[in-house]
């Protein structure tokens, strides 16, 4: 998979809320499927159709553990994210300032 591939698979992977609290879970360390699933008002095979959404998109690796299958966060395809959103990075932090500028003036008219 190259890498826009990859950053197309992670972004789609994170498009769900489910995901997202998965991954949020799992950034405080490895867990098992049903300790992922317990927050949710979801079957279990619900919950580990999302685990395989984000296992396929490489944000996290399963591993068994005698009886329990333990997911990890795999930190690599975030950075990659990250990297990918910096380059846009002052384009936001240049349009945040004119907003400023705008609502500052605007205040000022008030006044």
């Amino acid at each position: 998979m190259n890498e826009s591939d990859q950053l197309d698979a992670a972004f789609s992977a994170l498009a769900h809320p489910a995901r997202r609290a998965i991954l949020a879970h799992l950034a405080k360390g490895t867990a098992s499927v049903n300790a992922l699933a317990e927050p949710f008002d979801m079957s279990l095979p619900a919950v580990s159709k999302h685990i395989r959404v984000l296992e396929s998109a490489g944000l996290i690796t399963r591993e068994k553990h005698a009886q329990f299958r333990l997911c990890k966060l795999e930190a690599e395809p975030i950075r990659d994210i990250s990297n990918w959103t910096d380059q846009y990075r002052h384009i936001w932090a240049a349009r945040f300032d004119v907003m400023d500028n705008l609502l500052n003036d605007m205040k000022e008219s008030d006044q």
